[in-house]
């Protein structure tokens, strides 16, 4: 079974080794979606949804809401800011139920990254 938890951050970022319009400063209100595969428990649950809010808050959300990338993440592409978000939440969501199986990053509604446990083994 595949849970699923959003959240959404502004951040401001360029891309410093791309030549084009995203090589410029600019910013997004980007929607993190954060997926676990696992069995419910005794509770009838794979995680609590305010265990994954509150990790992924003080291990994410916080760190990038209203900052500038470039300052935490080189060149963060919504491809670098999944794999990052992955090393920074994966090992506090793995439980005898269930792990982290998937981090998608979206910085506009058309364009997005997703980052599976297949691409990280």
């Amino acid at each position: 079974m595949l849970l699923k938890r959003v959240f959404t951050f502004d951040a401001a970022h360029n891309l410093t080794c791309y030549h084009g319009k995203c090589e410029a400063l600019h910013g997004h209100t980007y929607k993190l979606v954060v997926t676990l595969k696992g069995q419910p428990d005794n509770d009838g649950m794979i995680i609590d949804f305010l265990e994954i809010k509150s990790l992924v808050s003080e291990k994410v959300v916080q760190k990038l809401d209203h900052s500038y990338i470039n300052e935490i993440i080189s060149q963060p592409t919504a491809e670098n800011i999944a794999r990052w978000i992955w090393g920074e939440i994966a090992s506090d969501l793995k439980r005898s139920n269930c792990s982290l199986w998937e981090v998608e990053v979206w910085e506009t509604i058309r364009n997005g990254a997703v980052l599976s446990r297949e691409d990280m083994e």
